[in-house]
């Protein structure tokens, strides 16, 4: 016998029934995105390494330690499976000139790639759902993007507030933060004794990124560093101030973090995350902020920008967590065909029956014929189908079919088989199987 082989650690198989909960989330993302006029885009999962260092930036955990790199053996260049997916979008952005005809609205659902230790919400292949609004500068397109995140959460059944919190920030302009980082670096200097390591290594290269420090020790060192928000200016204050303004008239509450950062140059004024304490240290669901800096950095012409990201994975377990289940897929018909019966008058009916929209499960036929009525019936209510279709060769050569309900326990009745477009809707008008 060959080997079995296996998925590679922390890249997951998702399979029935756990791929309905997935179909359910990206149906909910799609309508969520009509709404709000977004459309789909997609760029390839292996892009350029130079991309991800140019875009992410060197001295950053992703590009430092986590990046799938390689290069390609037929001909010498560098790669990388996509690690996120907004450089990706910037750089198709610039590549098609595709804000030539003014601003855009876009999202994208897939598979992010990252070498880390595997754990609960935190895979090596993970999905992410991200939104990118590009060629817009004002302070009502970072709010409708909360809004929409918000929007998101009350479709799927998730309480503000209680499951999911919203935290804000103002990174400000880049002298802004230019004269913070001097300050920052000067205030860490002062007490380098207490930065560990990591710290250490990123007191001149990236010093925000210590701000996000998940050290115990140092939390008390980073609570009383400078704060961006007093390094900022008139006309980012009145930004930030025009996003919290939106916010507060649509009733979502939110907390100011000062201490919310991002590690890269091409951030500016509006950051935002929504967490939860409801799964323990992987409490951020969702990310977001201005990066007006990326598109020139990455070889377009300026223009602003800003979006946000969600991890799926991660998303479904704070559902799975506070009970949100998804819609039953069962079937709403299990057709059962006994001995005698010929199957191509079955399987017109059915397809006529499907054409209506009704979901039909065919019992199939072994290599010694069809299966005995009691092992169909039971095949039958363990789908979870509303109703069985008894297909018995009496009932179609009389052009009938024999249809019993299997949940509410009502009576068997039989139907014209010629009138299948007819009663189709009756079967569609029934409650679901819970």
């Amino acid at each position: 016998m060959a080997e079995k082989l296996t998925a590679i650690k922390g890249m997951n198989d998702i399979l029935p029934p756990e791929s309905a909960r997935w179909e359910w989330l990206e149906d909910k993302v799609r309508q969520l995105m009509r709404r709000y006029g977004y459309q789909n885009m997609r760029t390839p999962i292996v892009e350029p390494t130079a991309l991800f260092v140019r875009g992410l930036g060197e001295v950053t955990d992703i590009v430092e330690k986590e990046m799938y790199s390689f290069e390609d053996s037929l001909n010498g260049d560098k790669l990388t499976l996509r690690p996120e997916g907004t450089a990706g979008s910037v750089r198709a952005i610039n590549e098609h000139n595709f804000l030539y005809e003014g601003g855009k609205r876009l999202y994208y659902i897939g598979p992010m790639f990252r070498h880390e230790r595997p754990q609960k919400g935190r895979y090596r292949q993970f999905h992410q759902v991200g939104a990118e609004v590009l060629g817009f500068a004002g302070p009502d397109v970072d709010a409708e993007l909360i809004l929409m995140t918000a929007a998101l959460w009350r479709d799927l059944g998730l309480s503000i507030g209680q499951d999911v919190s919203l935290q804000i920030n103002s990174l400000g302009q880049p002298e802004e933060r230019k004269a913070h980082r001097a300050a920052l670096i000067t205030y860490l200097e002062e007490n380098i004794d207490q930065l560990d390591e990591e710290a250490r290594r990123r007191l001149h290269s990236n010093p925000l990124r210590i701000l996000d420090t998940k050290n115990p020790a140092m939390q008390a060192l980073v609570e009383a560093a400078p704060k961006l928000i007093d390094f900022l200016g008139e006309a980012s204050l009145d930004h930030f101030g025009a996003v919290k303004f939106a916010l507060e008239a649509a009733g979502i509450p939110y907390q100011v973090n000062t201490r919310l950062v991002r590690g890269m140059d091409y951030y500016n004024l509006t950051v935002f995350e929504w967490v939860t304490d409801k799964l323990g240290a992987q409490g951020t669901v969702c990310g977001g902020g201005r990066y007006d800096g990326l598109i020139e950095q990455l070889g377009g012409k300026p223009a602003p920008a800003v979006g946000w990201c969600l991890g799926m994975e991660r998303l479904l377990l704070l559902l799975q967590e506070i009970g949100v289940e998804a819609p039953s897929t069962a079937p709403d018909a299990y057709a059962m065909v006994f001995a005698g019966t010929p199957m191509p008058v079955v399987l017109a009916t059915l397809e006529v029956l499907r054409a209506q929209g009704v979901c039909v499960q065919l019992h199939p036929a072994g290599k010694d014929g069809p299966a005995s009525p009691k092992s169909q019936f039971k095949k039958a209510d363990a789908s979870g189908a509303r109703f069985a279709l008894v297909f018995g060769p009496d009932e179609v050569a009389q052009g009938l079919v024999a249809v019993k309900p299997l949940r509410d326990g009502g009576e068997q009745t039989s139907l014209q088989l010629a009138e299948a477009a007819g009663w189709a809707h009756r079967l569609l008008a029934q409650p679901q199987a819970s």
